[in-house]
């Protein structure tokens, strides 16, 4: 029987994959980001090699030094063994729609040392700071063996608490002197962080930051036992890195006895399931000729000012569920 080309680069795919040959690793999760029609296959076959390994989200206004610090908890993980990915999520070229800035230049010398995998992925316009296929990749690299995976934001000023639905545990990093406590609470980073680093601690002003972020957290959270531990870290120089990746470790461990983490997971199972279903659905919608041509008409109504964008897509949303019931109900 002869096989669709397509399955064949797939099965080959999956050969040199499942051989640990780190360029299939790269070819899968380039596949995963531009949502090529083999991207689909592949993860059905690799999903059951999932759930192994540990996501860490690092999230955080821009400027903080989150690239240093994943690469300083990257460099004392490999010196313990466990092999690592790193998913560092890059502003959008207008040009190219590629990432601005390598993944070696982020992490230097990490990026190229054994058993460490970093990719750099455009963030694409998402509104959160992790590129659509983040999560995606994040299971490619887990499919692959890589034990931990940190995911690091793209911190340019939009809302990143996304990195909260693709990650098991997130560490929140500020920096003294910028004003970070402040926003971060407006931004509502303070509700997703489950460990709080003050990175720069060299800096004046550190001890302090830690202290009204600490005294946040005893007017908020009741039980003191809930409350997110504080960090300082100065990752130019290594000091606290250490200690944040023991913290680390020990809340991973209490995840998993307490259960959070499979909780945890299940949501995260749940959030993927939805938006598969959301991405399908638009794209059959969309492939309804009828339906582009009703929105060019309407475009026209609302050029003059006879209806509203609102009012226009309510009418057919309305239309497209009528259709919907009758097909339905004629079966």
């Amino acid at each position: 029987m002869r096989r669709d080309k397509s399955t064949e680069s797939v099965e080959d795919l999956l050969s040199r994959f499942r051989k640990r040959d780190m360029t299939a690793l790269a070819r899968a999760i380039s596949l995963v980001e531009d949502r090529t029609p083999e991207a689909t296959a592949l993860l059905e076959k690799l999903f059951p090699s999932t759930g192994r390994a540990l996501k860490i989200g690092v999230t955080g206004p821009p400027g903080v030094g989150k690239s240093t610090l994943v690469g300083g908890l990257v460099s004392r993980l490999r010196k313990h063994g466990p092999t690592v990915g790193v998913i560092a999520v890059d502003p959008t070229s207008s040009f190219s729609g590629g990432a601005l800035l390598g993944d070696r230049i982020r992490m230097g010398e990490v990026a190229t040392s054994d058993g460490v995998f970093v990719r750099s992925m455009a963030s694409r316009g998402s509104l959160g700071g992790l590129s659509s296929a983040t999560h995606e990749a994040a299971e490619v690299m887990d499919a692959y063996g890589l034990e931990w995976i940190f995911l690091e934001t793209v911190g340019v000023g939009q809302l990143e608490l996304d990195v909260a639905d693709s990650a098991d545990l997130t560490l929140v990093v500020l920096m003294p002197d910028s004003g970070d406590s402040v926003q971060a609470m407006k931004a509502g980073l303070m509700e997703i962080g489950d460990i709080f680093v003050v990175n720069k601690a060299d800096r004046q002003g550190a001890e302090l930051m830690v202290d009204e972020i600490s005294m946040v957290f005893e007017i908020t959270v009741k039980e003191e036992i809930d409350r997110p531990p504080v960090l300082k870290t100065a990752a130019m120089t290594g000091e606290g890195v250490g200690y944040l990746l023991g913290m680390i470790r020990q809340m991973a461990d209490e995840l998993q006895t307490s259960g959070e983490l499979a909780k945890r997971r299940k949501v995260r199972i749940a959030n993927q399931v939805s938006s598969i279903v959301e991405r399908e659905m638009l794209k059959d919608i969309w492939k309804n000729r009828d339906l582009k041509s009703r929105v060019r008409h309407v475009t026209n109504e609302i050029f003059g000012r006879r209806t509203t964008p609102y009012a226009a897509a309510r009418r057919i949303v309305e239309d497209l569920d009528r259709r919907a019931g009758h097909s339905g109900g004629s079966k």
